[in-house]
């Protein structure tokens, strides 16, 4: 059956290693502090100024003047650092991250991914997303394979304003999981009792199937 949202952040911290520098976005991937191996080391990076992110804190240890960028209760780790705005925009234009995970409203069969505005919403702007998409050496996208009224959001072509072209390399949702290549999107993961026809009727793009795709997290 398909992965609950706190099992889709599990399945996405395996792709930290030790010593990335790395940035979580907001939802989702926010919960893949939670589930860092103790035996993996890694940095995290926040937009609004902290390098050193620690996970969600327990009720009796929220610190009011702790938050995350979606304005969550967060922590730091020892040797956190805080710096201005300007700073972190910085670190990620200049090439500094390893990895970023983020939601996304569409991702395209190419790797354009769309997340910054809404179907009829009003924009409220793009936050760090459009640098994060170009700047960082990888990028995993995390998200549920369909919406709530069952609209596909893997396809063709992004139908929605893009915030980075050609930039997605792993993509990761309740279904499954996918690597964007150049010759189309490969299926590498199955969530338990999903099936190879069942992730590709929610999906637009032809599935490239290599051999025995493996399991995800149960």
């Amino acid at each position: 059956m398909p992965l609950t949202r706190d099992q889709i952040a599990q399945r996405a911290a395996q792709e930290l290693r030790n010593g990335d520098y790395v940035n979580l976005g907001v939802g989702i991937p926010m919960l893949v502090s939670n589930h860092i191996a103790p035996d993996v080391e890694v940095v995290l990076h926040s937009g609004h100024g902290v390098l050193g992110l620690g996970p969600f804190p327990d009720t009796e240890d929220v610190d009011p003047d702790l938050i995350s960028v979606e304005t969550q209760p967060t922590t730091i780790v020892p040797g956190a650092a805080f710096f201005s705005t300007i700073d972190s925009m910085g670190m990620i234009r200049g090439g500094k991250l390893d990895l970023a995970i983020m939601g996304a409203m569409e991702v395209s069969a190419e790797g354009d991914i769309a997340n910054w505005i809404a179907p009829n919403s009003p924009p409220r702007g793009m936050g760090g997303a459009m640098d994060l998409a170009i700047g960082v050496k990888r990028l995993v996208v995390v998200m549920e394979h369909v919406t709530n009224k069952g609209v596909r959001r893997i396809v063709n072509r992004c139908a929605l304003p893009l915030t980075g072209v050609r930039c997605v390399d792993r993509i990761i949702t309740d279904h499954c999981v996918l690597d964007v290549t150049p010759e189309g999107l490969v299926l590498r993961e199955l969530a338990p009792g999903v099936t190879v026809d069942q992730v590709q009727a929610l999906t637009e793009p032809r599935l490239i199937v290599e051999g025995d795709v493996g399991a995800m997290v149960d």
